[in-house]
């Protein structure tokens, strides 16, 4: 009989300790410059938070999406200018996501494409200036890249 109180201690110690490693998966506390975008059973549910987030866990899978302005920088490159001359550019870039769902679900990886996104619009600018206006023309070659994509 002792021995049977004693199986049943433990049965549910581990029923108390299931569920306590249930809750912990199942809530997340989101700072304010993040958001957790959610899919359930593989379908998007959408970004959720700030603040407490509860996930369902199996079912649930979360993905963080830092929503701060990041800068990066792109290392030394060669670029061709409008008279044809080769000239060597580095840069830094910065950027920040403005809406978290899609910065998931349009592409693999955003920082990477964003990346090559900037690199091949510095180019292009560039291959559109001849070299003697390249460096006098810094601020118009940045606000150029600043612009919207319908502006351009």
């Amino acid at each position: 009989m002792e021995f049977l109180g004693g199986s049943i201690a433990c049965i549910i110690g581990a029923i108390v300790l299931i569920g306590f490693v249930f809750l912990a998966n199942a809530i997340r506390i989101v700072p304010e410059y993040q958001r957790i975008v959610v899919f359930r059973l593989g379908r998007s549910v959408g970004a959720k938070g700030p603040g407490i987030v509860i996930l369902i866990p199996v079912i649930d899978r979360g993905v963080k999406v830092d929503l701060r302005e990041q800068v990066r920088e792109v290392p030394q490159q060669t670029s061709i200018t409008k008279d044809n001359a080769p000239i060597s550019i580095d840069f830094l870039w910065y950027f920040k996501v403005m809406e978290p769902t899609q910065s998931v679900l349009q592409v693999t990886n955003f920082e990477t494409a964003a990346a090559g996104i900037a690199a091949t619009t510095l180019r292009a600018v560039i291959g559109g200036i001849p070299l003697d206006d390249v460096l006098s023309q810094r601020e118009h070659i940045n606000t150029m890249l600043c612009a919207p994509a319908s502006t351009k």
